[in-house]
């Protein structure tokens, strides 16, 4: 063997450690060998054939990796020579025998299960499920509240019945009984060896799953123009195989259950305060639900929302909400006299769902926790009452879970007071984007309920807040597997109404303690913004130990490791001189891009990086809007998925970084909007009018609410008929969102 073809087939040799591939070294081979790898060797084939000797010397020479990758049939003589034919067959298993059919159980309602469960539930005695639960002219609420929805669950399962539904993974959604009476006769008809019964037997086939196809299409059709957007949502996603479903935890026996579990509980072991309700006054009056709101609350329930705990559907309280109105009303305010919340509507079922297609750890898989669908409605309630408490003005810069504020908004305000604080000389801005290790999970009741009686929360309230977050009992459930039971008294149960409302509350008291500074909060995620002069930092670095010391005080852990700063600074002299900023000890990394709520954020602004990750991703969404376009669909369901899919990407939060953009950035993002005019075959708006348009409607918004933050903003002038401009020395706030919303809204006037 030559010198080069030797190097060229140690090069070859590495690629033997694929089980898929299969290399052969034909020639002499007197005086080398194949031993210059290092792989341990074992013969590969041992058949009857009459091969050269040279060739068999050298077969056993192969990796061992081929013994488990092929299975070798000899097949008859190539023509009249004495050569025989080797067959060499991977023994991998195909993807779609590795992949397990599903079996689904679901329930089967008949056409009455509603009528026949409104008849049962109107002429029930409820207040025999009272009366056995009251003792010494009191209620256990517990025995009362379980027996009901026991019942219930008993008497829906009475009016329904269960079917599995088996599902292959190679299952097509327009597959049906004739197609599959078609492809078994093509099958017989091959065994048969009858060529004409074959040929006749494919040209069917082909014309059945063409017909099939054209009916599915018409299926989702109708959905569409009958006002069914789930179902037809269902088919466009089962056509094009848009968001998959995520697959469940490989490991589902009891000893992973409960390992997951404990690591959902984790927290727990740190909390050593008692949780003890308040002193109830002689006047206390506790919140009052009516039967109209219960009812109200029942209704707008969704029929498809999954059951939690107590296996009760939505379905029912939706279709029964009259009937049940009356028990529950009495059962809520029951418990709110009592200040004690029934533990089966505590009862948390935690769903592990994988964050990746192969999670290595436990932090890999994310908790989903399904509460009772009954428990759901009585918090929407006790929230109405809660934000009622409470003044418009309450912590202003707290962007989520209120009305007329959204991630935009959060971003916008960030923004502006950066920009404008750059439009002065030698200045420039520190961002640092704090992160919380699971911040629900570590809230402590007790010091909760003090904020909420600082808040003008009644004694009554409070003590209620305090029993639905103590004494939780939560398992972890996978299929029809369930692990032990836990029972928590530390942080807010996700999953639940309330939750993130009293996260809020429990975070209001986290404010700047200088001017110069500023903290935008969007739940969890925490921005200090340090506004800097004449390179003066003192203040910013303050207000990093505030919040160290306000976190160690509150039990919020500061993930330094996933903590970030950005430095936006445009000065020409000292831009790489900043110092390092320190959190308890540890360095924080400073980076030159960070995404914030969703939108990519540069040290120098501008919005390149932002606008290819949009532009990639709307990319990825077309192939499957051109799978649609394929499949014949209407173009009123192309354009539908086009809003949808790809539009709901392209104009995320547009109106804080569009005007800003670069005319090639602009470009890039509308040669997007065209080829999905050329595959809908309609037209469709162009970014820059779906931005002047968003832009004026988010400004009127603000306008209406003079409890927003940037309503101030807003000025008019003495003639009462325009906004003043806010005043601009630099196009980068002059092509911001608050300066142009300004601007449309003075124009629109006219």
């Amino acid at each position: 063997m030559a010198a080069r073809a030797h190097r060229e087939a140690q090069g070859l040799s590495r690629i033997c450690n694929f089980a898929v591939f299969l290399l052969l070294i034909s020639g002499l081979f007197v005086q080398n060998s194949c031993a210059y790898t290092s792989y341990t060797r074992r013969e590969l084939l041992d058949i009857g054939l009459r091969l050269p000797d040279s060739f068999m010397d050298n077969l056993h020479l192969l990796p061992e990796s081929f013994l488990r990758a092929y299975v070798a049939t000899p097949l008859p003589h190539l023509g009249q020579s004495d050569h025989l034919s080797l067959f060499l067959t991977p023994k991998y298993a195909p993807l779609i025998n590795r992949v397990k059919l599903s079996v689904r159980t679901i329930k089967v309602w008949p056409a009455d299960a509603d009528f026949t469960l409104q008849e049962r539930f109107l002429h029930t005695d409820w207040s025999s499920f009272a009366s056995q639960a009251t003792s010494d002219s009191h209620i256990d609420i517990d025995c009362y509240t379980s027996s009901v929805l026991d019942y219930i669950s008993s008497t829906t399962n009475g009016v329904t019945t269960q079917k599995q539904i088996i599902t292959y993974p190679n299952q097509k959604p327009w597959m049906n009984k004739e197609v599959r009476l078609l492809l078994k006769a093509r099958t017989t008809a091959f065994r048969s060896g009858d060529a004409q019964a074959y040929s006749t037997s494919r040209a069917n086939l082909k014309r059945g799953i063409k017909e099939a196809k054209h009916c599915y299409k018409l299926k989702i059709e109708e959905h569409f123009s009958n006002s069914d957007p789930r179902r037809m949502w269902q088919g466009i996603q089962a056509i094009s195989d848009y968001k998959p479903s995520h697959s469940t935890p490989a490991a589902t026996d009891v000893l992973f259950l409960n390992e997951l579990n404990d690591f959902y509980a984790r927290f727990e072991r740190d909390n050593k305060e008692t949780a003890t309700k308040l002193k109830l006054s002689a006047d206390h009056s506790p919140i009052k639900l009516s039967s109209t709101d219960v009812c109200n609350a029942l209704s707008r329930i969704s029929a498809h929302k999954a059951a939690g705990p107590d296996n009760i559907p939505g379905r029912v309280l939706r279709a029964c909400a009259e009937q049940l109105a009356g028990v529950f009303t009495d059962i809520f305010n029951l418990s709110l006299a009592q200040a004690a919340v029934p533990t089966c509507f505590k009862c948390t079922s935690i769903v592990p769902v994988p964050k990746h297609s192969n999670p290595t750890c436990l932090n890999d898989y994310r908790p989903v926790a399904l509460t009772p669908i009954v428990m759901k409605c009585f918090e929407r309630l006790v929230l109405a009452h809660l934000k009622d408490s409470l003044p418009t003005t309450f912590d202003s810069h707290q962007f989520a879970y209120r009305s007329n504020r959204s991630t935009e908004d959060a971003v916008s305000m960030a923004l502006h007071s950066v920009l404008t604080h750059l439009d002065n000389k030698n200045t420039y801005a520190r961002m640092l984007f704090v992160d919380f290790s699971s911040a629900f999970n570590t809230i402590i009741p007790s010091k909760l309920i003090c904020k909420l009686l600082d808040l003008g929360i009644n004694t009554s309230t409070c003590n209620w807040v305090m029993d639905f977050l103590t004494k939780r009992p939560q398992q972890v459930r996978s299929g029809s597997i369930c692990s032990n039971t836990i029972t928590l008294n530390t942080g807010v149960p996700q999953g639940c109404v309330l939750s993130p409302f009293l996260y809020s509350l429990f975070t209001s008291d986290c404010r700047p303690v200088n001017g110069s500074n500023s903290i935008i909060k969007f739940a969890d995620d925490t921005t200090v913004i340090g506004l800097i002069t004449n390179n003066d930092e003192t203040a910013y670095r303050e207000e990093i130990q505030h919040l160290a010391t306000w976190c160690n005080n509150n039990n919020l852990l500061l993930n330094t490791s996933k903590t970030k700063e950005l430095i936006v600074d445009f000065r020409k002299e000292g831009r790489g001189t900043h110092d390092t900023t320190h959190i308890n000890g540890m360095a924080v990394e400073r980076v030159s891009s960070f995404k914030f709520l969703g939108i990519h954020i540069s040290a120098d602004l501008s919005w390149n990086i932002n606008t290819s990750s949009l532009v990639k991703k709307a990319h990825q969404r077309l192939f499957f809007l051109r799978t649609l376009k394929k499949n014949q669909l209407s173009s009123d369901i192309l354009v539908n998925f086009y809003r949808c899919a790809v539009e709901s990407i392209l104009t995320s939060c547009v109106t804080v970084w569009y005007g800003s953009c670069s005319a090639a950035e602009r470009k890039a993002l509308q040669r997007v909007v065209k080829t999905a005019q050329r595959i809908t075959g309609t037209p469709l708006p162009a970014m820059e009018d779906i931005q002047k348009k968003r832009c004026l409607r988010r400004a009127r918004s603000i306008l209406k609410d003079s409890s927003h933050p940037a309503h101030r903003l807003f000025t008019l002038l003495p003639s009462g008929r325009r906004y003043r401009c806010l005043r601009t020395r630099t196009s980068r706030l002059k092509n911001s969102f608050f300066p142009r919303a300004v601007s449309l809204v003075n124009s629109d006037t006219h």
